[in-house]
């Protein structure tokens, strides 16, 4: 981070500036004077500079607009700006412009003397939009309408257009080929259901100061196969190697590299193989040259809550699983994850912060755990041990390996 984040304060302004989407797709060249509207709202950040702004339109309350080009003003609401995303007549008739050409361009915050942040929108919908700071520092210093920030802002949206215009791609990653993740063994096994409605609807009313859900993606629900084969050598590749199928008749192949279980490991995905659960161990040592022992196939059904921190952008995934053996459904495992996912901002990734939001969620995490009578000790423990020691406590399991 360029700066050191600050707390906003209560009466703090912030504007949306409203323009054509031409201006962020690139589909028309931007006009000699483009129209442009401001529309003043209370500030949203709790920090600043923030990475990630979610504003709620229904939440903004009365609001002023203003045409800087001409001066003139209306006076508007916040659930009345963006009816069916579609701008409103009187932001339209301030912009001069199609209404259904309008998008809510940025999110600018600052000060005439400082200069402005400028957060480029990412996705808008009618109940509200999402936008990601792309000015490492503050730009165009001076009144707010005059759009000394303007430029500035647009040439950073299109010199990472690509990455920030297709929402299922405006995603960093700090460690690349690594998996971050505290594990937390559960036993006996705990209702992993009630457990993640819980957690998520905390999450979503503030209970975790300093992150938010991650928009629109906040909740998943998974519920899968898992062949698992552990790689036994060579020793420098030793770790497990795992098929998971899917609903397109293929599977996906992912490896994991480690002695030990441990806070951080190597990992890798393959996706889109189409190979038979038959071929499975035939394929690991074929392609991967690498020795392997077949483990039980189990079913993992796992619920994941992810939220993004608002200052640096890095996005954190709290997951409750339940594991258990296909023909021995008696044997099961129960865990709570906390991993690193992704980082959602086009400016570099801080990979030291990301380390610290860690630990910091690793703290609130155990308190939750305590507070509902569940084991918070760090205990690393993999899948890959559970069934190592469900087999070696009941040597009848191997069976149930896959025999390739």
């Amino acid at each position: 981070m360029s700066e050191n984040p600050t707390a906003t304060g209560d009466g703090e302004v912030a504007w949306i500036a409203v323009g054509g989407i031409h201006l962020l797709n690139g589909t028309a060249p931007p006009r000699e004077r483009e129209p442009v509207a401001l529309v003043r709202i209370p500030a949203v950040e709790t920090v600043r500079p923030s990475n990630t702004v979610v504003v709620h339109w229904d939440r903004v309350g009365r609001c002023e607009a203003l045409a800087p080009a001409t001066g003139r003003t209306a006076r508007l609401t916040g659930a009345a700006l963006f009816p069916d995303a579609v701008a409103c007549p009187d932001l339209a008739a301030l912009a001069a412009d199609s209404a259904s050409a309008l998008v809510p361009l940025a999110y600018v915050s600052g000060s005439p003397e400082a200069g402005y942040h400028v957060y480029t929108q990412v996705r808008f919908l009618a109940e509200d939009a999402c936008f990601v700071r792309v000015t490492p520092e503050p730009v165009g210093a001076g009144p707010v309408d005059a759009l000394g920030w303007l430029a500035p802002g647009l040439d950073a949206h299109a010199e990472h257009a690509l990455f920030l215009n297709n929402h299922q791609r405006y995603y960093r990653k700090c460690f690349p080929g690594q998996e971050l993740e505290y594990k937390y063994t559960l036993a006996p096994a705990p209702d992993i259901w009630a457990l993640t409605v819980e957690l998520n609807r905390r999450i979503q009313a503030g209970g975790l100061p300093g992150f938010v859900p991650e928009y629109r993606d906040e909740f998943q629900a998974w519920d899968y196969a898992n062949h698992l084969f552990e790689v036994t050598g060579p020793e420098a590749e030793r770790g497990y190697v795992s098929f998971i199928p899917t609903t397109d008749g293929k599977q996906l192949m992912k490896r994991k590299w480690y002695a030990e279980d441990s806070f951080s490991r190597r990992e890798e995905h393959t996706y889109g193989l189409t190979v038979e659960p038959a071929g499975y161990g035939q394929y690991i040592r074929s392609e991967l040259g690498v020795e392997i022992r077949p483990l039980p196939p189990f079913r993992r059904v796992r619920y994941d809550v992810n939220f993004e921190s608002v200052r640096t952008g890095h996005v954190y995934g709290i997951f409750f699983d339940h594991c258990s053996l296909y023909g021995a459904r008696d044997v099961v495992l129960s865990q709570c994850e906390l991993e690193y996912l992704r980082t959602r901002s086009p400016l570099e990734p801080d990979e030291a912060a990301a380390l610290e939001e860690i630990e910091t969620l690793a703290q609130w995490l155990e308190g939750y755990l305590t507070e509902h009578g569940l084991p918070a000790e760090r205990s690393f423990y993999s899948k890959r041990t559970f069934l190592q020691d469900a087999v070696a406590a009941r040597p009848e399991l191997a069976g149930l390996a896959e025999r390739c």
